[in-house]
């Protein structure tokens, strides 16, 4: 039987209306976020800026982190749970999983049976196992329940002004895209010998693929989440190659190139890479139509018209802020959205590359999905 998302997602089990939570309206909107390391803390600050919302309560297995982000909140002052359960059964409106990418599946199917909104973090997981689950979960969810992944790009004002203007016609129809993620991630050390325990899965999950996904999944999947929005559509397929230039602790590559194909035979391009020297930094996403270009950052958004017309657009604020805006408006209102299949389309997106430079051929999103 052809592998398809209809059939991918057909064994969804419908998800009872039991405790779907209601409308906020008229009060804040009270968030619960569980896992508050570096992006967690961060968004939970975000949440305590937005005059609509209030953290509500944290959850995290590092007391002292969590004590920390606590007292950083001030007059918010949260509730602390040890366990992550306890979170879900207090009377909240919405929960923030910002947990390491190998906890995302548990994690979000505890969020979906306690009938709470869900903002997760990207990617959506780390193997293709765990994404399919994620997608069943998702499109059998009450569409009561609002399901928003943290592709922050999605909700910037640069990013929305630049499809805006793709859609009107500016550039003409996409004949090719490129992106870029290349940054420097210093030096890492650690222990040379996979984490064992669970505490030592937490602590160092970003350098290891199997628990973060690689660094196209983790890191590069932003662009090609934007790619996917911008061509409407996901690959067909993909080839690449890539890997370990510098010796450091953990698995995951420091490079990869891949080119993924559409629909239509339009081909995009990706560099990732954390080779670059600790001052330079260079992350964009570019469309090219047979009238002109536009590029895209977290920062800015262009419009080449001709060699010597470029319009330029810079972004009022941090997108991070614009994506955690929309989360808690829609709420307020009583709009949901489930992006789930989305988040995960775009996750599968980032692996289907990582396939490509593992078995150094072409692979196509068929066989990526029967590998899993």
């Amino acid at each position: 039987m052809k592998t398809t998302r209809r059939n991918l997602i057909r064994s969804a089990a419908v998800l009872p209306l039991t405790a779907v939570k209601g409308s906020a309206a008229n009060s804040a909107v009270s968030i619960g976020v569980v896992g508050v390391g570096n992006r967690g803390s961060y968004l939970a600050r975000l949440v305590s800026q937005n005059a609509g919302a209030r953290v509500a309560a944290i959850s995290d297995v590092n007391p002292e982190r969590m004590d920390q982000v606590r007292k950083g909140l001030g007059a918010q002052s949260p509730e602390v749970f040890a366990d992550y359960r306890k979170l879900l059964d207090a009377k909240l409106d919405a929960v923030i999983i910002a947990t390491p990418v190998f906890l995302h599946a548990e994690h979000f199917e505890a969020a979906i049976k306690s009938g709470k909104h869900i903002y997760i973090e990207k990617p959506a997981a780390s193997s293709i196992a765990d994404c399919k689950r994620i997608m069943q979960l998702a499109d059998g969810a009450d569409r009561r329940i609002h399901i928003s992944f943290g592709f922050q790009r999605r909700y910037g004002y640069v990013y929305q002004q630049a499809k805006k203007a793709l859609d009107s016609g500016a550039i003409g129809r996409i004949r090719w895209a490129n992106i870029q993620f290349v940054k420097s991630e210093g030096g890492r050390t650690g222990p040379s010998t996979r984490p064992a325990t669970m505490e030592e899965k937490i602590r160092r999950w970003g350098a290891w693929r199997e628990l973060s996904g690689d660094l196209i999944v983790e890191n590069n999947i932003h662009l090609i989440d934007v790619m996917n929005w911008f061509l409407g559509a996901r690959p067909l397929k993909a080839i690449g190659t890539g890997g370990r230039t510098l010796e450091r602790y953990g698995d995951t590559r420091d490079h990869g190139q891949v080119t993924y194909t559409y629909p239509g035979n339009v081909q995009g391009t990706l560099l990732g890479t954390v080779l670059a020297p600790p001052f330079y930094r260079n992350v964009y996403e570019q469309f090219h139509g047979p009238n002109g270009v536009i590029e895209t950052s977290e920062n800015y958004w262009k419009h080449f018209r001709g060699r010597a017309d470029v319009s330029e657009e810079r972004s009022p604020r941090e997108i991070s802020a614009d994506s955690i805006n929309a989360f808690v408006s829609r709420l307020a209102e009583a709009k949901p959205e489930n992006t789930g299949v989305r988040g995960v389309e775009s996750t599968l997106s980032a692996i289907l590359g990582r396939m490509a430079m593992d078995l150094k051929r072409e692979v196509t999103w068929e066989e990526m999905l029967q590998a899993g």
